[in-house]
């Protein structure tokens, strides 16, 4: 079989302490996971329930510098931790979930927000706002064999040398 044109190239990461590259195929994003979340969204949190939304993976950086991108007027950023998978399944069991995850990384949600709005309130989908080119900047993957499951820990986000999140 041949292509009409060349298709883009695999989306991957580096991982911490290998030569080998995390090939990445989906990024699912969790949107008002956390109370503070919620009350920052305009939600109630008892009330408010998470929910999901993805970016393409060749929305995927590990670029220093994002360009501001066109079509928008009011760009945000969220610090976030990025877990990655490495093995498929479905039906998985809570208990089991962990034996899936490749590792860790860490990563930046990239948000067109004035588009985000316009789409919120015309029950569009926000893909425009989230799934733009270099949305998605992330660190290497730190695999859970050398780190482990980490219960807690602490990330931060620096934005021209001054910490923002």
């Amino acid at each position: 079989m041949s292509y009409a044109f060349p298709p883009a190239a695999q989306t991957a990461l580096p991982i911490d302490g290998s030569s080998d590259l995390f090939p990445v195929r989906r990024i699912y994003c969790v949107g008002r996971n956390y109370a503070d979340h919620v009350v920052e969204m305009g939600g109630d949190p008892d009330r408010e329930a998470p929910f999901f939304f993805s970016k393409p993976g060749d929305a995927v950086t590990q670029d220093d510098v994002v360009p501001f991108p066109p079509r928008t007027d009011n760009f945000h950023h969220e610090m976030e931790l990025v877990i990655a998978i490495g093995k498929g399944g479905k039906n998985i069991a809570v208990g089991d979930a962990l034996d899936h995850v490749f590792g860790y990384a860490a990563g930046v949600d990239l948000t067109r927000r004035d588009l985000q709005a316009w789409a919120k309130k015309h029950g569009r989908p926000w893909s425009m706002s989230k799934g733009f080119d270099q949305s998605a900047p992330m660190s290497a993957i730190k695999p859970s064999f050398d780190i482990g499951h980490p219960d807690r820990g602490r990330i931060w986000l620096s934005v021209n040398g001054e910490t923002r999140q």
